[in-house]
């Protein structure tokens, strides 16, 4: 997958005419920043607020910067030589921040990703990243699941995956129900995990291992 070009949106974005929606310039989206201040009625020339479209725009550039990477490619260096090792690879705790498409406001959590390997490995960091670049990106929960879920089986042809996150959705803690002790866990099996429920079973008890 190539990078997609600064004036174009972003690859993967499901739904979209890719070549009819034309990415804003930085100056266009400092702009929208400073509707918003006024529409929320503050005054977007206050010295308070001045310099927010500019912090605005840069922390979306971080929050939403996995538009510009490819899971594939980090996923593509993988090592075959893995001493008979013939069990599940899992990785526990990843931080997950992102932002939901319904309000663009955050959802914060964990994510346990885990592969039963058949004849190739990639290194554990790049299990993170791949969830990092799904995270960074505007979805629900559900959809970033079954993508992490994808994109490992896409790459690594594993036996099976096993994905869990477990984030509290602050469109739903600061604003309509507001319910602030409250987390949604998604899940998805592929394979062997789907399958076995033993193997199943082994996942969660290594997600609630303490």
């Amino acid at each position: 997958m190539d990078a997609p070009s600064r004036d174009r949106t972003l690859i993967g974005t499901p739904g979209l005419d890719l070549e009819a929606v034309k990415r804003p310039t930085r100056d266009e989206a400092m702009e929208a920043v400073r509707t918003l201040i006024a529409w929320a009625g503050d005054d977007p020339r206050r010295e308070g607020v001045i310099d927010t479209p500019k912090r605005v725009v840069d922390a979306y550039g971080e929050w939403f910067e996995g538009y510009q990477l490819d899971p594939a490619k980090e996923l593509s260096r993988t090592f075959e030589d893995v001493q008979g090792y013939d069990d599940i690879v899992m990785l526990r705790e990843i931080e997950v921040e992102s932002h939901c498409e319904h309000h663009m406001a955050p959802f914060l959590g964990k994510a346990y990703v885990a592969y039963m390997p058949t004849n190739r490995v990639v290194g554990i960091s790049k299990l993170a990243k791949v969830v990092e670049i799904y995270a960074r990106r505007l979805q629900t929960q559900e959809t970033m699941t079954q993508q992490i879920a994808d994109a490992i089986t896409d790459s690594l042809r594993p036996a099976g995956v096993a994905i869990l996150i477990d984030a509290a959705h602050q469109c739903m803690t600061t604003r309509g129900v507001h319910h602030r002790h409250v987390s949604t866990i998604t899940t998805q099996f592929t394979g062997v995990f789907k399958t076995d429920a033993t193997l199943r079973q082994r996942f969660l008890d290594f997600v609630n291992k303490r």
